[in-house]
């Protein structure tokens, strides 16, 4: 079920801040923002799209938690979620995860196209 390597297979329970039967959630230890969170399945596949239904399910509801938990405990003024799915997009831990990152007023000088950034010079249109 897991990979002995994967540093998301074998969370340890102090690193878990939410769950559900199919992921947890645990904050990221190289975090974008205060608050930055990752949505982790307990099952050690790469890709988003191979995710079962049922995971799928369980991601998302896990997604609307996390917004809950944070807008509590850091008062973010919008967010970002994301995936990464493949090396050309970026991703570097092949276990898939969802990047839940709180954003906040004058965290950067002109947020404007968001998730776009990923392509810095496509990100202000």
């Amino acid at each position: 079920m897991g990979n002995l390597d994967c540093p998301f297979c074998k969370p340890s329970p102090d690193e878990i801040v939410l769950k559900n039967e199919l992921c947890y959630a645990r904050f990221d230890k190289f975090p974008v923002n205060k608050g930055h969170i990752l949505i982790i399945p307990f099952r050690h596949f790469n890709n988003y799209f191979d995710a079962t239904k049922e995971e799928k399910i369980a991601i998302i509801e896990l997604i609307d938690e996390v917004k809950e938990y944070l807008d509590k405990n850091f008062k973010p003024d919008g967010y970002n979620v994301g995936i990464n799915v493949g090396e050309s997009a970026g991703q570097t831990i092949f276990h898939v995860h969802v990047h839940v990152i709180p954003r906040y007023k004058g965290d950067m000088d002109n947020p404007k196209g968001g998730v776009r950034g990923v392509i810095p010079e496509k990100r202000v249109y």
